[in-house]
């Protein structure tokens, strides 16, 4: 099992440095400028790309860039928000705000997922099957910030249960609408997927059998369908885990949340492309996701032996094996 973490992770960080080489290529001939043209002459804007080593060839470029991320673990300053201020003073809070929603998201989205998608396979046929596929095809449809509108013309302006804004200050408050609007989603798929996955479980030949020995209730789902019908879901809540975490553009920005999400909003639609809070969240979108996946890997291998077992170097055949014995 050790060889094959070792092996993984190697080809982890090895996507994750071709990933980063060609984001760097692609936010260099992106157009646009840097900095606020209308409020620079041409004299300033020259000094500034000089400055930041703009004119040096791209190759150059890239080497300075990842030297300084492993020297310093910084990924410098922006050139247009913030006034310039360190990514590495902007970046924490914007992440810990939109991980907390998302944290929030992902408790709620995957909890009732799973438990609406078991509801339905188990009572197949029946009204829970047909009300939580009906529930999850809606909720794949409507989009987030649908869902979230709904939510504050209820929850906000008819009602004033929750505030129309995120506050800080009072999270556990402004937080719930956020999170329900992001979590509809990920609940929906999660049910679906479970629901499938589960019926297709049950009516395999190695569950007909437990149940031919008299396994049943509790502990036939438990220990035969549920842990078989996991193995496919988990791959789909990988991704929407690294999706809420890193928050959506659109919900953030309507609901104000200064997260990660509404960072890259604004590094890109400011008055000049802040390249370097563009390069730094596109990393860190790909590194959570390269992680994600690498974690995904290893939870495969403990839920499938056969992983492990496919993994293990081929042992070289004997020439007795391979009927290359001595003639009599």
């Amino acid at each position: 099992m050790a060889r094959y973490i070792i092996k993984r992770i190697f080809m982890a960080a090895a996507t994750l440095f071709i990933i980063t080489f060609l984001l760097f290529l692609l936010v260099r001939i992106m157009p646009g400028n840097p900095f606020p043209s209308e409020r620079m002459s041409d004299e300033a804007i020259a000094k500034k790309r000089a400055e930041m080593g703009l004119d040096d060839p791209v190759l150059v470029q890239f080497g300075h860039y990842i030297s300084d991320i492993l020297r310093t673990g910084s990924f410098g300053k922006g050139s247009s928000l913030y006034n310039g201020a360190p990514i590495s003073t902007v970046l924490p809070t914007a992440m810990g705000n939109s991980f907390r929603i998302g944290g929030v998201a992902i408790l709620f989205g995957v909890s009732v997922g799973l438990i609406l998608g078991i509801a339905a396979a188990l009572n197949r046929g029946h009204f829970w099957d047909v009300f939580c596929t009906v529930l999850s095809i809606v909720g794949v449809c409507i989009p987030s910030y649908v869902f979230m509108i709904f939510l504050q013309y209820f929850l906000a302006y008819k009602t004033t249960i929750f505030p129309f804004y995120f506050n800080n200050r009072n999270f556990l408050h402004s937080a719930v609408m956020p999170a329900l609007s992001l979590s509809l989603f990920s609940m929906s798929t999660v049910a679906r997927f479970t629901r499938n996955e589960m019926v297709e479980v049950m009516d395999s030949d190695y569950v007909l059998m437990a149940e031919s020995k008299g396994m049943y209730g509790t502990k036939l789902v438990t220990r035969h369908i549920l842990r078989n019908a996991l193995i496919p879901v988990v791959t789909v809540i990988a991704p929407l885990i690294v999706d809420l975490l890193t928050g959506a553009l659109v919900v953030e920005k309507i609901y104000g949340i200064n997260g990660i999400g509404k960072l890259m909003v604004d590094a890109i639609t400011g008055e000049g492309i802040d390249y370097n809070y563009v390069l730094a969240l596109g990393i860190l979108y790909s590194a959570m996701y390269i992680g994600i996946m690498l974690v995904l890997d290893i939870v495969y291998c403990l839920l499938d032996p056969r992983i492990r077992v496919s993994d293990r170097p081929k042992k070289k055949k004997s020439s007795a094996e391979n009927g290359e014995g001595v003639q009599a």
